[in-house]
């Protein structure tokens, strides 16, 4: 009877449940031993597409049942693969990655968690961490932020409502839309370090760096395809040095209120709104 390191059969079934696997995101030999043997042993996956769910079961040689499980399920169907849990060892998949990152599955997993089904995780590839390891930016924090909005007003709230973190921000992003995304960036954070990373784990994969602009303009000329994770730097002193923010106050308070000023130096570099305003009330008074 084969086993693996564990000493686990692998003729066995798996232990009724949901385990979430994390499937390659590019190369297809990234996917981890542990992930093969629960797709092999388990009843069922639940996956976002069965036609990629298919193709990578196909490629392992494996045949199991496929339940589509994507953010649009209702909640009848939630429920339904939930109680299947309570007899059967189902497997969440999405196209590629980890699921729940900026993937289905969150309802799934809090659903199962609350019926008392075991939940059970498989950790694996992640287009995310993928990003952060080739970057070279700061890991030591990072925010994972998923997709900026696609209407310019709201995108630009996003990433207002970002500018104080002090860690590298990752997101993902499309081909179409990524240099609206750069410009915005470039707009705001015109000194940031930014890292665009795509063709994850595949043949041509790419990690350019640089600032906003720069990729925007590189980006423009070499239209990018597939999916891409686009990382930001967080906020340092070599931005907006003091005098520079008061250079950047003392101009615009030439022609706007203390209040103004602040908020458009702080859009402009990231630092903090109320500081500036402290600061630019002191530059007025003086």
């Amino acid at each position: 009877m084969n086993s693996d390191a564990s000493g686990t059969s692998l003729s066995e079934p798996l232990p009724r449940g949901l385990y979430i696997v994390a499937t390659p995101i590019g190369n297809l030999g990234d996917i981890t031993l542990r992930a093969v043997d629960v797709l092999r042993r388990c009843d069922a996956v639940a996956c976002e597409d069965t036609r990629v769910a298919g193709k990578l079961l196909k490629h392992l040689d494996i045949s199991k049942p496929l339940i589509r499980h994507d953010d649009h399920a209702s909640e009848k169907a939630c429920d339904a693969l939930v109680e299947r849990m309570h007899n059967e060892a189902v497997a969440l998949v999405s196209d590629a990655g980890t699921p729940l990152i900026s993937d289905p599955g969150y309802r799934l997993v809090r659903a199962a968690r609350e019926a008392g089904v075991a939940v059970t995780t498989l950790p694996g590839p992640c287009a995310a961490i993928a990003g952060l390891t080739l970057a070279g930016l700061p890991t030591d924090r990072f925010l994972f932020a998923g997709f900026l909005p696609v209407k310019d007003k709201a995108r630009g709230e996003a990433l207002q409502a970002l500018a104080g973190i002090d860690a590298t921000l990752v997101f993902y992003e499309s081909g179409p839309r990524l240099v609206k995304s750069l410009e915005a960036i470039a707009d705001m954070w015109p000194a940031r370090e930014v890292a665009v990373a795509r063709e994850l784990t595949k043949l041509y994969e790419e990690c350019r760096t640089g600032s906003a602009a720069e990729l925007a303009t590189h980006y423009s000329e070499h239209p990018p395809k597939g999916e891409i994770v686009l990382l930001v730097a967080p906020p340092g002193a070599e931005e907006a040095p003091e005098i520079d923010a008061d250079a950047m106050l003392r101009e615009a308070l030439a022609s706007l209120k203390p209040s103004q000023a602040a908020a458009q130096v702080a859009k402009a570099t990231g630092l903090d709104r109320k500081q500036l305003y402290a600061r630019a009330m002191g530059l007025k008074a003086g």
